[in-house]
Order: C-alpha cells, then structure tokens, then sequence
C-alpha cells in the first residue's frame, strides 16, 4: 500500500539557475516536487515568468499522474543591505569601523554604507548588527547623527550589497515594499497559487496582503514568514490571520538566539497545530547537498524532526536553486518523509482550538477510519476547507485522497501536508461522483482485495461539508 511517490509531506523546491529548464523542473516535479518557489530576492520578472510558464507546461502533461505544481511567489520584503564597495572590505576581529547611512561621495573609503535611514535611531550603545547572513558581526561603541562607531566581533571579507540583521530591533519600514507590490501584482496576473510574503511582524500585516488580494480578486493563499523577533512574538495572532506559517529558519537564526532556534520551530509548529493552519519548514534542510551528493547526517535528523512536529511541507532554497544535485535532493527528502512518516507526531494536533462544526467533523471522520481499519480517507472539497480541516487532525498512517471540481483548489491542496489530490470535472452529481472516485481508487491503490474509506464531503450541501460515509471498492 506504501507509495514513495504519495508520501504525506509536501515538498517546495526553489527554482533558479541549476534548475529552471523544462528537463530539469520535469524531473523535480517527477521526483516528488510539489510546490516550485519563486524568490523574488533574486529573480527578475522575466526570470519569475519563464518559471511559471514552464510549471504551466508541465502541469498539463503530467499532474493527473504526478499531482500538480503549486506555484509561490516568495517577497523580498524589507531588507537593509550595504552598499557597493570597489572592492571587498577585509574585516579583522578587533578592528574599529564606520558604518554610515550616508550614500554621498565624500565617504571615507573604510566606512561601510547601510541604505537604511533609520538605523541611528534604531540600534543603541551595546547593540549588535549581524551582516552576511550572520558570519560578520559588530558591536556598537557609539553613534552621531549620520554614523555608529563599532567593534568588529567576527570578521571576514565584505562584498556588496550584503544582508543586514538588526537582531531584537523593530525595523521601521513598511512590510510591503514598492518592489513586492509589483512582484505581487505579477504573481496576481499570472494567478499564482501561494504568497509568500517576508518579515511579518503583525497580523496587519498579512491584513494589509489580503486586502490587496481581495481588490485584485486573487484566491492565492498567504504564507506568513516568520523571521524576527517580533513576528515570533506574535505568532498566535499573525498564525490565526494567516493560511500557511513558514518558519524561515534563515534569518530567524540570525535575528534570535541561535541557541534556542529548535525550541522556537516547535513554539511556531505548536501555533500551527492549534489553530489549524498548514506550516513549512525551511532553510539549510540539505545544505551540504549543494555541493555533496549525500547529506550529512545531522541533516536527516532535522527533516526528520521537522516532519515529526507535524510539517505539511518542506522546503528546499540553495539545494535546488543553485546547487550540483537539485533532484537528488527532491529523492533524498522523499526517502526520509518515507521512513519519518510510520511513525506519529508530536501530538500538538490534540491541542486543536478550532471547535467549528466543519473540524469536528473531520475529527469524526479521522477517528472512525482509524476504528475500523479503513484504508484511506476520502474528501470531496470544492473550496479546499474540508481538506484543511482533515489534515489539521493529522490521521495516523492514513492516506488522503481529495477530490475537487476546482482547478484552483487543486492546485491549492499542492501545499496540504497528506492530500493526493484528483481533479473531477463535476462533482454535483452524488451517486457519479461516489462512482468516479472507486474507479480511480481502485486504479491508484490496485488492491488484491476490497477495501473500505470513510469519506467526508458536502453530498447535501454544494456549500459545506455535511456527510461522514463508509465507502468500499
């Protein structure tokens, strides 16, 4: 019954230059990529549509065998970055530096630039500012109104245009940039089924995304990207708010204690768990599979963690974007969620808050599959509400077959952790519909002998889930 290509969790995949061909992107979508990701830090608009346009491709080739291709446009959101050097600074443990929101010629050659204005007034005496992604780090000894005097903590060699981390400040700049609202407008016209947006520090802030959408008329879900401090503060709000939680381990490593980074993935899967929403773990799950064919195996832990906290997906940047081995790494994720898999989360899906009638249901549902042995569960689902619900209970060994009349929904349900999802043209007729779905059971899980489902579903109703049946092929 086992299926190593219908395993539960959801596998995103970044694609860029070692990966954006029709041949490669096919045989990530082969190997078990669910969903592709765009990271509009680094992609053009040109680059973001021959993307798209390929996924579009493939998808109507081959997602009635292989599911389709969720496509995410990723945010760049609010970054602070240096500013162009003639050539890289070598910084030294000890030495004492400028860095400077001045962007004039007559800056000293050893000042470094910061293009936020802000930055005086945010940091204090004593504050630590982290570059590069955390391996170049200074302490501020003092501050006038154009410059901080620092110490540098751990050096290195600076280039341009380097990521800047704040750690602990409420960086004053607005959660959705000119450049992310044209991105999103991209995302938008060419109806993308995910948004990523980056640095969410508010629930307004996912308010203010969605309302953008709703003007346009999108029903692309919203990814929440938790990378501060004050997001991670706020994660019951900005979760409730939210379709899908990220926790972009990245910059959140940077951004809080290192130290303290798997207790504060297990606070954000917990948010996730509780109020029934979907969740991706991201960020350095294969690094070294950038340029090594194999893990480490430090590395296999961690996907292994991530899935036993209750992951609905995983996702991939470096490994697949830029990396020697971007589908060996697609089939690695698919044999650890295989092994992971047989065995149970953490459990945070029992502190479920969402008493609604539609998730206790589904609860029903996963609990009388489980007594009497069934072999999977069935959900029929126009919106994709139904399989939300279903998976935020987290059936134990227990495949979920979904089916929708929605070719957005379909390509929704790319990015909900246990769906296999089937399109069907209509699903208004009952009894066909009941039929439609043994025939393409029966062909998917070829059983030696009779098996029995519980499906879930509006059979009554074309607007809400209100019927629990015991079905047999």
């Amino acid at each position: 019954m086992r299926n190593m290509n219908n395993i539960k969790t959801k596998i995103i995949a970044t694609i860029g230059p070692c990966s954006n061909s029709y041949e490669v992107m096919r045989k990530l979508h082969r190997a078990g990529m669910n969903v592709a990701r765009i990271n509009m830090s680094h992609a053009t608009h040109r680059d973001a549509q021959h993307i798209i346009d390929t996924a579009n491709k493939i998808n109507t080739e081959q997602s009635a065998e292989f599911g389709p291709i969720g496509l995410l446009l990723d945010t760049q959101g609010p970054e602070i970055r240096t500013g162009i050097n003639q050539s890289d600074i070598d910084l030294k443990v000890g030495d004492i530096v400028k860095l400077t929101i001045r962007d004039d010629i007559d800056v000293e050659t050893s000042s470094i630039r910061i293009n936020y204005k802000g930055l005086i007034n945010s940091v204090s005496k004593g504050s630590r500012i982290s570059i590069d992604n955390g391996l170049i780090n200074f302490k501020v000894l003092s501050k006038d109104k154009e410059n901080l005097t620092c110490k540098v903590l751990d050096g290195g060699k600076l280039g341009s245009k380097r990521h800047v981390n704040l750690p602990g400040v409420r960086v004053d700049l607005p959660s959705i940039t000119k450049k992310d609202r044209k991105d999103i407008n991209l995302a938008i016209k060419n109806n993308l089924s995910f948004i990523a947006l980056s640095f969410v520090r508010s629930a307004q802030d996912i308010h203010d995304l969605r309302t953008m959408l709703q003007k346009k008329k999108s029903s692309a879900k919203i990814i929440a990207k938790i990378e501060n401090q004050e997001g991670l503060d706020n994660i019951h709000e900005i979760t409730q708010a939210a379709d899908i939680v990220m926790v972009a381990r990245g910059d959140l490593g940077i951004e809080t204690d290192l130290a303290d980074l798997p207790n504060i993935q297990r606070r954000i899967m917990y948010a996730t768990a509780k109020w029934g929403k979907r969740s991706i773990v991201a960020t350095h799950l294969l690094e070294s599979m950038i340029i090594n064919p194999t893990p480490t195996r430090a590395e296999v832990t961690d996907v292994a963690n991530a899935i036993y906290e209750g992951a609905d997906a995983i996702m991939l940047s470096g490994e697949t974007s830029v990396g020697k081995y971007p589908v060996d790494c697609i089939k690695m994720l698919k044999k650890i969620a295989t092994k992971t898999e047989d065995f149970r989360t953490l459990g945070y899906e029992k502190f479920l808050n969402d008493q609604s009638d539609w998730q206790n249901m589904a609860i029903s549902a996963r609990d009388l599959a489980s007594r009497i042995h069934a072999n999977g569960i069935v959900v029929v689902t126009r919106s994709g509400q139904t399989a939300d619900v279903i998976a935020s209970t987290k059936p134990f060994r227990m495949p979920i077959y979904a089916f929708t009349n929605n070719k957005e929904t379909f390509k929704h349900l790319s990015l909900v952790g246990g769906m296999q999802p089937h399109f069907l043209k209509s699903i208004s007729n009952q009894s066909l519909t009941i039929t439609k779905i043994k025939a393409i059971l029966a062909s998917k899980v070829r059983p030696k002998k009779s098996l029995k489902f519980v499906l879930i579903g509006g059979v009554y109703s074309a607007s809400h889930t209100d019927s629990i049946q015991i079905i047999s092929t």
